[in-house]
């Protein structure tokens, strides 16, 4: 009968096989699949990425494609660094094969580069190989027309399509599709406003998106501008008229504000010369009743006789009287 030991032995030999086995079949068709399409990843390397915390599906599958789609210059410790790093694995692989097929210049680093920026890389490599149009202006912004107001006055409305394709040397750190919205929109209005005639824009359209576009509009941007389209321009309204209208109307307030002043000191003024004249008619009553006085006074004195005094009253009524007769022929 077998001893202790001997059990011990049975029984780690046991574990030890029942480990293997479960290895093997947990990893075996992943490494049979890495051999039969030579992407030249071993076993041991893939029972070390359980340990490393990297999903070796991913990683044996995408070298697999690499592998099949020619690009063998990326080896398993790129793609295991970058699923460290949280980057998408299958996203950048087939952005790179997408590219290589498109004759595109795509390398891995730049490729996991623009993934960990946090852009679409697979996205990108599509509007590369097939450019996408933006409507300018951006319609989920709540505005349908980019306004403008020639040198004539007369308001345009216009709409335009931009072509664009991704720049994916400039992707990473380049400036996003508002960018070329905004650009695009200052560039029409620019164009717009330096047109002599609102008629010249109409005629001829096509010449705003060339001097638009002659202006390098994608500088610093991750897309390259292929072609302005202005979709459609629309009359508004007069502005340059609306502008005399409204000048006219304040300048009638102001002439009517500075009448009323001019009205308001001619009243005080008025009034002022009435207060004086009140001033000037109280100092002859005043006067005048200081004449019975000095006729007196003069009486006392001997100055004055009986007969210069009916001789004063003779000539003031003779004065009335001439006065009255005026009047009456008047």
């Amino acid at each position: 009968m077998p001893g202790p030991l001997v059990w011990i032995i049975i029984v780690v030999a046991v574990i030890v096989l029942f480990g293997v086995f479960t290895v093997m079949f947990t990893f075996f068709n992943l490494w049979f699949q890495a051999v039969m399409s030579k992407a030249g990843v071993s076993l041991p390397t893939i029972v070390a990425m359980r340990f490393r915390k990297v999903n070796p599906a991913i990683i044996v599958n995408n070298k697999v494609r690499l592998v099949k789609a020619g690009l063998d210059n990326v080896d398993t410790g790129q793609l295991e660094n970058h699923y460290l790093a949280g980057g998408n694995v299958t996203n950048v692989v087939s952005a790179v094969i997408a590219a290589a097929n498109a004759n595109i210049e795509l390398q891995w680093g730049i490729g996991t580069a623009i993934d960990l920026a946090g852009r679409d890389i697979l996205d990108a490599v599509n509007t590369s190989v097939n450019p996408k149009v933006i409507d300018c202006p951006d319609p989920r912004l709540g505005r349908a027309t980019i306004d403008a107001v020639a040198k004539d006055g007369i308001q345009l409305k216009a709409r335009a399509r931009v072509t664009v394709r991704t720049n994916l040397s400039r992707l990473v750190g380049g400036a996003t599709e508002e960018t070329i919205v905004a650009r695009v929109g200052e560039g029409i209005v620019s164009s717009i406003g330096s047109a002599d005639s609102h008629k010249g824009v109409l005629e001829n359209p096509d010449a705003i998106s060339k001097a638009v576009l002659a202006r390098g509009l994608d500088s610093g941007t991750a897309y390259e501008i292929l072609s302005i389209d202005i979709a459609d321009v629309d009359v508004g309204t007069n502005i340059g008229a609306k502008l005399m209208e409204d000048q006219a109307q304040a300048d009638t307030k102001v002439a009517q504000a500075q009448a009323e002043k001019r009205r308001a000191m001619a009243v005080a003024q008025e009034q002022e010369f009435r207060a004086e004249e009140q001033k000037n008619r109280a100092l002859v009553v005043l006067a005048e009743a200081e004449v019975p006085k000095a006729i007196s006074d003069s009486f006392r004195s001997g100055n004055l006789g009986i007969m210069d005094h009916y001789r004063m009253k003779n000539i003031n009524a003779d004065t009335s009287m001439r006065k009255s007769i005026a009047e009456d022929e008047k």
